[in-house]
């Protein structure tokens, strides 16, 4: 039977007889939606690598590629904050599990294939907003399961772990790419070129012209010719020697040319760049390595586990009779909190997911021109792992001493977060001596970010606490906004970068945000004697006080 025919959560007689369909649904949906979060995040983990496979895509390009599952979730999200009751838990959350294999495909077809157009990677990019749009059906349908004592734990719990799908694909990925992990049924490789410059080899130059090359490394220099005339460098050539060889290719193809095997060389390579009427302006001396590699690994790995995972949900899960019809569900349009949580939301789940986007190009795009430059895949995970995990353990303690100061904490803090990546440069380098500090600052901000959205779940359903229907709906409404985080972080950071040459204006405009954020948060939810306010289970809620007298709807 799909439908309940009866749920009381805050009938203590009720709950300790029923409680364990309720913790059954947490966990189902939970497992679900870790890998929602994966798939969702999956482009931005694929962007990185894909300049390397051979994909010409310039610096917005990537950005868009990285935004564009934000866009989607958030259009999704608006239609599952509808969602669940008409449908119910069992039908929506079984079909928005299988739905994401959809773009796991496309994005498979697309990168085993070198001549596959920017625009057909959008198209399976804007599918996976799948994963992030069906969030706005399973923490609602989650809440109604559950007594308002203890949404704050169970909505963390839920929030959290699912959200460690997103540094499940940050930290498998770069794993998972790296060998046939499907065996033949996988597909064939992709030819990775990764090219470091060799820091013992020096170009003088002037006035835009390469007037000499120092090669500091004797092996090299041997191997190494510079050619000059009057007193400039004409040209720059490698002679193979028994120690130094050219950076050669190691491939197999088919009779059409494709790609079948890919084996590793390394090798140096010598760039020279002239204008046009031939003046040598740069030089440049790399080791290279060339290598196979399983893009495709990245979103194939997903497809078994979520048709698994459909079959288990339409089994194991029922759903609340709590049924409501989309204008009824509209009325929150209608109230001025619902709009004020949606701010407050962006400000912290909307900045995790977004940050989560953007991080990975963020590396790569500000750290990546330098020597010896960091493997954004490699450090990318940390912050979702981190906002993740602090979501989990945030949750009782919101319970306790409210969401809103936790809220208002967590806010504040990524304020100060980005203030300090502004003021010691971190965003806008010379060398990758500041490295440490913008991975510092991102990483205190991902802290932040878990702590607020932690929070948010306790103090949302508080403030509509005269209705479980409605505080089940605010937490779908502002859910969806949030989704456009990816979007809007990730192609705002890619304009900062593109038209300044820094993402420094984006973390201004991000600065302002939580200004004003902060303050709606004080105003309404966390000062005494707030509108709102939320104060936890030790020192009460506004509907203790305004229950018995409550005319509102």
């Amino acid at each position: 039977m799909s439908w309940l025919t009866r749920w009381e959560p805050e009938n203590e007689q009720f709950w300790k007889e029923n409680s364990g369909i309720a913790w059954r649904t947490l966990f189902v949906t939970t497992w679900s939606l870790i890998f929602s979060f994966a798939t969702w995040f999956t482009m931005s983990a694929v962007v990185v690598r894909l300049p390397a496979i051979g994909f010409k895509f310039d610096t917005m390009q990537l950005f868009w590629l990285a935004a564009i599952p934000g866009l989607a979730s958030g259009l999704f999200r608006l239609v599952h904050s509808f969602l669940i009751p008409i449908f119910g838990t069992r039908l929506v959350v079984s079909i928005a599990t299988l739905i994401k294999v959809v773009p796991c495909i496309g994005i498979v077809i697309a990168v085993m294939n070198p001549a596959t157009s920017f625009w057909f990677f959008m198209i399976f990019a804007f599918l996976f907003g799948f994963g992030g749009g069906d969030f706005s059906s399973f923490m609602p349908s989650s809440s109604l399961f559950f007594p308002k004592r203890l949404q704050g734990v169970a909505m963390g719990i839920q929030a959290g772990v699912g959200n460690f799908g997103v540094g499940l694909t940050q930290f498998v990925t770069p794993w998972i790419i790296g060998f046939a992990a499907f065996g033949v049924l996988g597909g064939a490789p992709q030819l990775f070129t990764k090219g470091e410059p060799v820091k013992t080899v020096a170009v003088a130059k002037e006035g835009g012209v390469v007037k000499d090359v120092t090669v500091n490394d004797p092996a090299l220099a041997s191997a190494i010719v510079v050619t000059k005339d009057a007193g400039v460098v004409k040209d720059v050539v490698l002679q193979e020697t028994d120690t130094v060889k050219a950076i050669k290719e190691d491939v197999t193809r088919d009779a059409s040319g494709a790609i079948t095997a890919v084996g590793k060389t390394e090798g140096i390579k010598i760039e020279v760049k002239k204008d046009a009427s031939g003046v040598v302006t740069d030089v440049t001396v790399k080791k290279v390595i060339k290598k196979g590699m399983w893009v495709q690994n990245a979103a194939l790995w997903y497809v078994p586990i979520l048709v698994v995972t459909s079959i288990i949900c339409f089994i194991l899960l029922r759903s609340v009779p709590v049924r409501s019809s989309i204008a009824e569900q509209l009325q929150i349009v209608k109230d001025k909190h619902g709009w004020m949580c949606t701010w407050t939301y962006i400000a912290t789940f909307g900045s995790f997911a977004g940050f989560s986007a953007a991080f990975p190009l963020m590396i790569k795009v500000v750290y990546g021109g330098f020597p010896n430059a960091p493997d954004p895949l490699k450090f990318a995970f940390y912050g979702p792992m981190i906002g993740g995990a602090v979501r989990v353990l945030f949750g009782a303690p919101s319970d306790k001493w409210g969401g809103a100061i936790l809220t208002q904490i967590g806010i504040v803090c990524e304020l100060i977060g980005c203030i300090f990546l502004i003021a010691t440069g971190a965003l806008a380098p010379t060398s990758l001596d500041t490295f440490p500090l913008f991975v510092g600052g991102m990483l205190w901000i991902f802290f932040w970010c878990g702590v607020g959205n932690a929070a948010t779940f306790r103090l949302y359903p508080i403030v509509f606490a005269f209705s479980a229907k409605k505080g089940a709906q605010a937490l779908g409404w502002t859910g969806a906004w949030a989704a456009f985080g990816p979007f809007i972080f990730a192609s705002l950071v890619g304009a900062s970068v593109t038209r300044t040459g820094s993402p420094v204006a984006f973390f201004i405009g991000v600065s302002i945000f939580y200004a004003i954020a902060a303050i709606i948060q004080w105003w309404y939810y966390t000062r005494p004697g707030a509108e709102r306010g939320d104060w936890g289970n030790k020192w009460g809620t506004w509907w203790d006080t305004a229950k018995d007298t409550w005319q509102g709807q």
